[in-house]
């Protein structure tokens, strides 16, 4: 029997709040995530974490691909995954940028996705933007996986 493709988030309970440690109000270090049941064709993962109520549209925190198979996990602090390569956040940066909603903004839902690629290299440079990773997203994913925290600052 197949399992079926699941991201874990160990901290916190997809569809929880989202320790403050994880966001800008605390360490803004990356939260630990473990991974399983991809399918037996995966030769590479990408990341994406990113909040849609942005008030300016989606924002994205965390961009990471070319993840090598054999990697079913990243430890808590590994803000820019060195075993993969990394693209700039919406805080024009690479790596982990934590959940920072404006205060008083109410609760943000924040995506964290990860995707079983058919490539072990999505063919792009350290540094490529979101739009590039999701095209080539689009042409590579053979499945993904999701797990939602939601933040507030008041």
């Amino acid at each position: 029997m197949r399992m079926s493709f699941k991201l874990i988030i160990e901290g916190f309970a997809d569809g929880a709040e989202i320790p403050s440690r994880f966001t800008c109000d605390g360490n803004d270090i990356s939260p630990p995530l473990r991974w399983s049941g991809e399918p037996s064709e995966t030769k590479g993962f990408a990341l994406i974490m990113d909040d849609r109520d942005a008030p300016g549209g989606t924002f994205n925190h965390w961009l990471i691909w070319d993840i090598p198979a054999y990697i079913h996990s990243f430890p808590e602090g590994n803000e820019h995954a060195s075993l993969g390569k990394s693209g700039p956040n919406d805080f024009r940066r690479r790596g982990y940028g934590g959940p920072c909603p404006p205060k008083g903004g109410g609760p943000h839902r924040y995506f964290f996705r990860l995707f079983a690629l058919d490539t072990p290299t999505l063919g792009l440079s350290p540094g490529a933007k979101r739009s590039a990773v999701d095209k080539a997203l689009r042409k590579h994913a053979l499945a993904e996986t999701e797990y939602i925290g939601r933040y507030e600052r008041s």
